[in-house]
């Protein structure tokens, strides 16, 4: 299987968990039980460093940094994709952090998350952890 490939396939599901994760980490379901929970969040106002800002702030900042960051990812997966083999051979270090940054991101998942996320991270993982070994073997 060729590095350029895995990597496509990264971006892609990349792109597909961004789109999945920014529009959905602010749902809810009434069935959860956590409206009264989540009222809190969005009523409880403090300042912190000269700003004013609830728990529901920081909640909704940290979603749509990991949305931006899995696009970034994206994007970089699409651009290695589009290395030849001998340039990602000399770029072992990137493509080994790459995969191994998903690698973390994936037992983080696999505490705290549920299936979904967990399935597209370990997936993710797998095309980098392969796309990185098969671009090392090419140098």
């Amino acid at each position: 299987m060729k590095a350029s490939l895995l990597y496509r396939a990264a971006a892609v599901l990349l792109l597909l968990f961004a789109a999945g994760h920014t529009l959905g980490f602010t749902q809810s379901d009434p069935k959860w039980g956590v409206d009264a929970m989540l009222a809190s969040m969005r009523s409880i106002h403090f300042d912190v460093q000269g700003f004013n800002r609830s728990y529901w702030d920081l909640f909704v900042a940290a979603g749509y940094s990991i949305g931006v960051f899995y696009v970034f990812s994206a994007v970089l997966a699409w651009q290695l994709g589009g290395l030849p083999p001998e340039t990602l051979a000399r770029m072992r270090g990137i493509t080994w952090s790459f995969a191994l940054c998903f690698a973390v991101l994936t037992v983080v998942l696999w505490r705290y998350l549920f299936a979904l996320p967990i399935v597209f991270s370990v997936v993710i993982t797998v095309c980098l952890i392969l796309a990185a070994w098969v671009s090392s073997k090419a140098g």
